[in-house]
């Protein structure tokens, strides 16, 4: 295998040590991803207890079934976020069947309307959350801070020319969110089919 292809050594490790049974590893990795996992949860669901449950479900999960994960096919943080939105999507699609049979009214193509909606918000803040610190700087200064490019060139101490390619890489990752079919900006087997 060449260099390059090789997976990020602290996956390998954090692998074997969660496979060994580290309870250590298991604290480390909640302490590297519990923010992305909770964040990316609470996305899909909107709900604080709910996203918590789905936290300790993801980790729970990791801990009994991380043979599971092979450090191979994709990043360890992607592995995460992949199964935190499978969890999260079938919270959310539980929880809303279930509403729907109490209330006596709606639809399931309602209820995939909201899913859908729910997992391309999920997958925009993934993007964004893995966006290199650069371009991310360009986009909340221009979203947030309602910047132009000029005034986000300025901001940043770059040239207008550099402001206007990072606000553009930006978007077009960005955009991707709205690709059901594929991971989005993010590293395979992110997003998938929901």
């Amino acid at each position: 295998m060449a260099k390059k292809d090789a997976p990020p050594r602290w996956d390998r490790k954090m692998q074997q040590r969660l496979a060994r049974g580290e309870a250590a590893a298991l604290g480390e990795l909640y302490d590297r991803f519990a923010s992305l996992v909770h964040g990316l949860a609470h996305t899909v669901l909107g709900d604080e207890r709910a996203a918590d449950r789905v936290t300790r479900d993801v980790f729970a999960h990791v801990w009994e079934h991380s043979d599971t994960y092979d450090p191979k096919q994709e990043p360890l943080r992607s592995w995460v976020a992949t199964l935190t939105h499978r969890l999260a999507v079938q919270r959310l699609r539980d929880t809303e069947t279930a509403a729907l049979v109490r209330a006596g009214q709606g639809c399931t193509a309602e209820l995939e309307r909201k899913v859908r909606h729910a997992s391309v918000a999920a997958r925009a803040d993934y993007i964004v959350q893995s966006m290199p610190v650069p371009l991310r700087a360009a986009l909340e200064l221009a979203y947030f801070q309602r910047r132009d490019y000029r005034q986000t060139a300025a901001d940043l101490g770059v040239t207008e020319d550099e402001a206007r390619r990072r606000l553009r890489l930006g978007l077009q990752l960005l955009s991707t969110a709205h690709d059901a079919g594929a991971a989005p900006g993010a590293p395979p087997g992110y997003g998938g089919a929901v």
